[in-house]
Protein backbone atom coordinates (compact mmCIF):
# COMPACT_ATOMS: atom_id res chain seq x y z
CA UNK A 1 0.00 0.00 0.00
CA UNK A 2 1.46 3.33 -0.99
CA UNK A 3 1.80 6.06 1.78
CA UNK A 4 -0.68 8.98 1.81
CA UNK A 5 2.06 10.98 3.05
CA UNK A 6 4.91 12.52 1.41
CA UNK A 7 8.55 10.54 2.29
CA UNK A 8 11.74 11.60 0.86
CA UNK A 9 15.45 11.12 1.72
CA UNK A 10 14.91 13.48 5.55
CA UNK A 11 11.84 11.30 6.44
CA UNK A 12 14.07 8.37 6.21
CA UNK A 13 16.66 9.85 8.38
CA UNK A 14 18.69 11.49 6.10
CA UNK A 15 19.67 15.46 6.35
CA UNK A 16 21.22 16.36 3.18
CA UNK A 17 21.17 20.09 3.92
CA UNK A 18 22.77 19.16 7.40
CA UNK A 19 25.12 16.91 4.91
CA UNK A 20 25.98 20.04 3.23
CA UNK A 21 26.06 22.38 6.23
CA UNK A 22 29.09 19.71 7.38
CA UNK A 23 30.99 19.63 4.36
CA UNK A 24 31.35 23.11 4.03
CA UNK A 25 32.74 23.82 7.76
CA UNK A 26 35.30 20.35 6.74
CA UNK A 27 36.61 22.32 3.59
CA UNK A 28 37.67 24.60 5.70
CA UNK A 29 39.62 23.23 8.07
CA UNK A 30 41.00 20.40 4.83
CA UNK A 31 41.81 23.41 2.76
CA UNK A 32 44.02 24.61 5.63
CA UNK A 33 46.17 21.77 5.32
CA UNK A 34 46.71 21.57 1.31
CA UNK A 35 50.61 21.19 0.54
CA UNK A 36 51.63 21.86 -3.03
CA UNK A 37 51.44 18.15 -3.86
CA UNK A 38 47.11 18.64 -3.83
CA UNK A 39 45.71 18.79 -7.59
CA UNK A 40 41.82 18.97 -6.12
CA UNK A 41 39.82 20.75 -4.15
CA UNK A 42 37.59 19.00 -1.26
CA UNK A 43 33.77 18.00 -3.57
CA UNK A 44 36.10 15.92 -5.86
CA UNK A 45 34.98 12.18 -7.19
CA UNK A 46 38.75 11.51 -6.36
CA UNK A 47 41.47 13.11 -4.81
CA UNK A 48 44.62 13.81 -6.57
CA UNK A 49 48.26 14.64 -5.38
CA UNK A 50 51.32 14.78 -7.67
CA UNK A 51 54.35 13.51 -6.13
CA UNK A 52 57.43 14.79 -6.47
CA UNK A 53 61.39 15.20 -5.51
CA UNK A 54 61.98 11.23 -4.98
CA UNK A 55 64.11 9.38 -7.53
CA UNK A 56 62.73 5.49 -6.41
CA UNK A 57 60.02 6.46 -4.29
CA UNK A 58 58.16 3.66 -1.83
CA UNK A 59 55.03 4.52 -1.12
CA UNK A 60 53.75 3.44 2.23
CA UNK A 61 50.57 3.29 3.70
CA UNK A 62 47.93 2.35 6.71
CA UNK A 63 44.41 2.60 7.80
CA UNK A 64 43.29 2.60 11.51
CA UNK A 65 40.59 3.83 13.91
CA UNK A 66 40.65 5.15 17.32
CA UNK A 67 38.75 2.28 18.69
CA UNK A 68 36.54 2.59 21.98
CA UNK A 69 38.53 5.67 22.53
CA UNK A 70 35.36 7.61 20.79
CA UNK A 71 33.39 6.76 23.80
CA UNK A 72 34.85 9.06 26.15
CA UNK A 73 34.36 11.30 23.66
CA UNK A 74 30.79 10.72 23.35
CA UNK A 75 30.14 10.35 26.96
CA UNK A 76 32.29 13.87 27.65
CA UNK A 77 31.11 15.58 24.86
CA UNK A 78 34.35 16.61 23.80
CA UNK A 79 34.93 15.90 19.98
CA UNK A 80 37.69 18.33 18.96
CA UNK A 81 41.08 15.94 19.87
CA UNK A 82 39.98 12.33 18.90
CA UNK A 83 40.61 13.16 15.24
CA UNK A 84 44.23 14.41 15.85
CA UNK A 85 44.64 11.51 17.88
CA UNK A 86 43.67 9.24 14.75
CA UNK A 87 46.10 11.42 12.22
CA UNK A 88 48.91 10.44 14.91
CA UNK A 89 48.68 7.01 14.96
CA UNK A 90 48.58 6.87 11.07
CA UNK A 91 51.54 8.79 10.92
CA UNK A 92 53.47 6.98 13.29
CA UNK A 93 53.14 3.53 11.80
CA UNK A 94 54.09 4.72 8.40
CA UNK A 95 56.86 6.97 10.14
CA UNK A 96 58.20 3.92 11.75
CA UNK A 97 59.11 2.92 8.09
CA UNK A 98 60.49 5.65 7.34
CA UNK A 99 58.31 7.27 5.24
CA UNK A 100 57.50 10.88 5.51
CA UNK A 101 53.28 11.48 5.39
CA UNK A 102 51.95 12.90 2.35
CA UNK A 103 48.30 12.78 2.36
CA UNK A 104 45.06 11.62 4.99
CA UNK A 105 41.87 10.23 3.87
CA UNK A 106 38.99 10.31 6.89
CA UNK A 107 35.78 8.19 7.22
CA UNK A 108 33.03 9.50 9.29
CA UNK A 109 29.87 8.06 9.80
CA UNK A 110 26.99 7.98 11.54
CA UNK A 111 23.00 7.59 12.65
CA UNK A 112 22.08 11.05 12.51
CA UNK A 113 24.39 13.89 11.36
CA UNK A 114 25.25 16.99 13.43
CA UNK A 115 27.55 19.32 11.52
CA UNK A 116 28.53 20.86 14.43
CA UNK A 117 30.26 17.60 15.90
CA UNK A 118 31.49 16.53 12.00
CA UNK A 119 33.26 19.82 12.58
CA UNK A 120 34.63 19.29 15.37
CA UNK A 121 35.96 16.21 14.90
CA UNK A 122 37.51 17.03 11.26
CA UNK A 123 39.35 20.48 12.96
CA UNK A 124 41.48 17.47 15.11
CA UNK A 125 42.16 15.48 11.90
CA UNK A 126 42.64 19.01 10.32
CA UNK A 127 44.96 20.35 13.13
CA UNK A 128 47.08 16.64 13.14
CA UNK A 129 47.41 16.69 9.51
CA UNK A 130 49.26 20.43 9.84
CA UNK A 131 51.21 19.75 12.42
CA UNK A 132 52.75 16.74 10.58
CA UNK A 133 52.90 18.30 6.98
CA UNK A 134 50.00 16.09 5.75
CA UNK A 135 47.65 17.27 3.30
CA UNK A 136 43.86 16.82 4.24
CA UNK A 137 42.58 15.86 0.78
CA UNK A 138 39.15 14.08 1.08
CA UNK A 139 37.00 11.88 2.73
CA UNK A 140 33.72 10.23 3.64
CA UNK A 141 31.08 11.58 6.38
CA UNK A 142 28.28 9.05 6.01
CA UNK A 143 24.85 9.44 7.43
CA UNK A 144 23.31 5.86 7.80
CA UNK A 145 19.82 5.87 10.26
CA UNK A 146 19.92 2.72 12.48
CA UNK A 147 23.39 1.77 12.22
CA UNK A 148 24.42 3.83 16.15
CA UNK A 149 23.40 4.53 18.85
CA UNK A 150 22.01 8.45 19.07
CA UNK A 151 25.14 10.85 19.27
CA UNK A 152 27.69 8.27 18.45
CA UNK A 153 29.37 7.52 15.51
CA UNK A 154 32.48 5.92 13.96
CA UNK A 155 35.81 7.34 12.70
CA UNK A 156 38.75 5.72 10.55
CA UNK A 157 41.61 7.26 8.78
CA UNK A 158 43.62 6.42 5.71
CA UNK A 159 47.20 7.62 5.36
CA UNK A 160 49.90 7.31 2.11
CA UNK A 161 53.43 8.43 2.76
CA UNK A 162 56.62 8.32 0.91
CA UNK A 163 60.74 7.28 1.15
CA UNK A 164 63.25 6.68 -0.94
CA UNK A 165 63.69 2.44 -1.82
CA UNK A 166 67.05 2.54 -0.13
CA UNK A 167 66.26 4.98 2.83
CA UNK A 168 63.10 2.52 4.17
CA UNK A 169 63.61 1.84 8.04
CA UNK A 170 63.49 -2.26 8.19
CA UNK A 171 65.21 -3.40 11.46
CA UNK A 172 67.31 -5.50 8.86
CA UNK A 173 70.24 -3.28 10.36
CA UNK A 174 69.51 -4.27 14.04
CA UNK A 175 72.55 -6.11 15.91
CA UNK A 176 72.87 -7.76 19.16
CA UNK A 177 73.74 -5.13 21.63
CA UNK A 178 72.27 -2.58 20.21
CA UNK A 179 70.14 -0.27 22.39
CA UNK A 180 66.84 0.84 23.00
CA UNK A 181 65.49 4.18 23.49
CA UNK A 182 62.12 4.65 24.73
CA UNK A 183 59.70 8.26 23.91
CA UNK A 184 57.00 8.80 26.38
CA UNK A 185 53.63 8.10 25.83
CA UNK A 186 50.94 10.59 26.66
CA UNK A 187 48.48 8.11 28.54
CA UNK A 188 46.42 5.12 26.73
CA UNK A 189 46.84 6.83 23.03
CA UNK A 190 44.45 5.19 21.23
CA UNK A 191 44.45 1.16 22.82
CA UNK A 192 43.12 -0.75 26.23
CA UNK A 193 39.78 1.62 26.27
CA UNK A 194 37.42 -1.52 26.37
CA UNK A 195 39.29 -2.49 29.28
CA UNK A 196 39.62 0.38 30.84
CA UNK A 197 36.37 1.34 30.38
CA UNK A 198 34.97 -1.65 32.23
CA UNK A 199 37.18 -1.29 34.97
CA UNK A 200 36.90 2.44 35.44
CA UNK A 201 33.13 2.62 35.05
CA UNK A 202 31.82 -0.86 35.54
CA UNK A 203 33.84 -1.97 38.27
CA UNK A 204 35.00 1.05 40.45
CA UNK A 205 32.11 2.96 39.34
CA UNK A 206 34.38 5.98 38.56
CA UNK A 207 32.26 9.49 37.41
CA UNK A 208 33.45 10.76 34.66
CA UNK A 209 34.79 14.08 35.86
CA UNK A 210 37.18 16.83 33.68
CA UNK A 211 40.56 15.32 35.57
CA UNK A 212 39.48 11.85 34.63
CA UNK A 213 38.39 12.88 30.52
CA UNK A 214 41.74 14.97 30.94
CA UNK A 215 43.57 11.64 31.25
CA UNK A 216 41.84 9.17 29.08
CA UNK A 217 41.35 11.89 26.09
CA UNK A 218 45.03 13.04 26.23
CA UNK A 219 46.56 13.15 22.84
CA UNK A 220 47.97 10.24 20.96
CA UNK A 221 51.62 11.59 20.42
CA UNK A 222 53.34 11.93 17.34
CA UNK A 223 56.84 11.14 16.97
CA UNK A 224 57.68 11.93 13.22
CA UNK A 225 59.98 14.78 14.09
CA UNK A 226 62.42 12.54 16.76
CA UNK A 227 62.36 9.78 13.93
CA UNK A 228 63.27 12.14 11.54
CA UNK A 229 66.15 13.98 12.61
CA UNK A 230 67.41 10.60 13.87
CA UNK A 231 67.57 9.25 10.12
CA UNK A 232 68.22 13.09 9.12
CA UNK A 233 71.51 12.23 11.15
CA UNK A 234 71.96 8.39 10.10
CA UNK A 235 71.98 6.75 13.88
CA UNK A 236 68.30 5.17 13.70
CA UNK A 237 68.01 0.93 12.82
CA UNK A 238 64.85 0.79 13.22
CA UNK A 239 61.22 1.79 15.18
CA UNK A 240 58.12 0.20 16.98
CA UNK A 241 54.98 2.16 17.40
CA UNK A 242 54.11 0.94 20.76
CA UNK A 243 49.67 0.26 20.16
CA UNK A 244 47.74 -2.91 20.56
CA UNK A 245 49.74 -5.63 22.27
CA UNK A 246 52.09 -3.37 24.00
CA UNK A 247 55.65 -3.68 23.91
CA UNK A 248 55.66 -7.35 23.95
CA UNK A 249 53.78 -7.86 20.62
CA UNK A 250 54.88 -4.35 18.84
CA UNK A 251 59.08 -4.68 19.62
CA UNK A 252 59.82 -7.82 17.64
CA UNK A 253 57.99 -6.81 14.66
CA UNK A 254 61.23 -4.90 13.39
CA UNK A 255 63.80 -7.43 15.13
CA UNK A 256 66.00 -9.46 12.45
CA UNK A 257 65.53 -13.04 13.08
CA UNK A 258 67.21 -14.41 16.24
CA UNK A 259 66.93 -11.51 17.78
CA UNK A 260 64.77 -10.48 20.86
CA UNK A 261 64.68 -7.76 23.24
CA UNK A 262 66.14 -7.35 27.16
CA UNK A 263 63.42 -4.89 28.72
CA UNK A 264 63.89 -2.90 32.09
CA UNK A 265 60.81 -1.88 33.35
CA UNK A 266 62.26 0.08 36.56
CA UNK A 267 64.12 2.24 33.58
CA UNK A 268 61.02 4.46 33.17
CA UNK A 269 57.80 6.17 35.12
CA UNK A 270 54.25 4.11 34.37
CA UNK A 271 52.07 6.79 34.20
CA UNK A 272 49.85 6.61 37.66
CA UNK A 273 46.84 5.86 35.15
CA UNK A 274 48.12 2.30 34.10
CA UNK A 275 48.88 1.74 37.76
CA UNK A 276 45.35 2.39 38.67
CA UNK A 277 43.87 0.63 35.66
CA UNK A 278 46.10 -2.68 37.05
CA UNK A 279 45.03 -2.13 41.03
CA UNK A 280 41.32 -1.96 39.66
CA UNK A 281 41.23 -4.93 37.84
CA UNK A 282 44.59 -6.95 40.01
CA UNK A 283 45.28 -7.66 35.90
CA UNK A 284 47.81 -10.30 35.90
CA UNK A 285 51.34 -8.56 34.44
CA UNK A 286 51.68 -10.58 31.26
CA UNK A 287 48.07 -9.35 30.28
CA UNK A 288 48.92 -5.49 31.31
CA UNK A 289 52.20 -5.29 28.95
CA UNK A 290 50.49 -6.81 26.09
CA UNK A 291 47.57 -4.39 26.78
CA UNK A 292 48.90 -0.82 27.68
CA UNK A 293 51.86 0.96 26.49
CA UNK A 294 52.64 1.63 30.15
CA UNK A 295 53.95 5.06 29.43
CA UNK A 296 56.55 4.17 26.45
CA UNK A 297 54.69 5.00 23.05
CA UNK A 298 57.64 4.67 20.73
CA UNK A 299 60.85 2.31 21.08
CA UNK A 300 63.93 3.34 18.84
CA UNK A 301 66.96 1.37 17.98
CA UNK A 302 70.17 2.41 17.66
CA UNK A 303 73.85 1.62 17.65
CA UNK A 304 75.54 1.04 21.12
CA UNK A 305 78.56 3.60 20.07
CA UNK A 306 76.11 6.19 18.32
CA UNK A 307 73.51 6.21 21.33
CA UNK A 308 75.15 9.31 22.97
CA UNK A 309 74.88 11.20 19.70
CA UNK A 310 71.06 9.80 19.58
CA UNK A 311 70.47 10.82 22.77
CA UNK A 312 71.93 14.29 21.95
CA UNK A 313 69.46 14.56 18.83
CA UNK A 314 66.56 14.41 20.69
CA UNK A 315 67.63 16.53 23.91
CA UNK A 316 67.98 18.88 21.10
CA UNK A 317 64.84 18.95 19.84
CA UNK A 318 63.03 18.48 23.35
CA UNK A 319 61.96 15.09 23.26
CA UNK A 320 62.61 13.09 26.77
CA UNK A 321 64.52 9.85 26.30
CA UNK A 322 64.71 6.62 28.46
CA UNK A 323 67.45 3.96 28.14
CA UNK A 324 64.77 0.87 28.41
CA UNK A 325 67.26 -2.08 27.52
CA UNK A 326 68.93 -3.71 24.44
CA UNK A 327 68.97 -6.03 21.57
CA UNK A 328 69.61 -9.77 22.77
CA UNK A 329 70.31 -12.98 20.82
CA UNK A 330 67.31 -14.43 21.97
CA UNK A 331 63.50 -14.29 20.66
CA UNK A 332 60.61 -12.14 21.79
CA UNK A 333 61.04 -9.82 24.66
CA UNK A 334 62.29 -10.84 28.38
CA UNK A 335 61.48 -8.39 31.41
CA UNK A 336 63.63 -7.55 33.97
Amino acid sequence: MASKKRIGYKQAGVDIDEAERAVSLIKGHARSTFTRGVLTDIGSFGAGFQLSGYKKPVLISSADGVGTKLKIAFMSGKHDTIGEDLVNHCVNDIAVQGAMPLFFLDYFSVGKLDAEVAGQVVSGIARGCSENRCALIGGETAEMPGMYQPGEYDLAGFIVGAVEKKAMLTGSRIRAGDVLLGLPSSGLHTNGFSLARKLLFEVAKRPLTPELTSQLLAVHRSYLKAIRKLIKADLLKGAAHITGGGITNNLPRILPKGLGAHILPASWPVLPIFEELRGIGKIPLDDYRRTFNLGIGMILAVGRRKADAAKSVLEQIGETWYEIGSVVEAEGVVYG
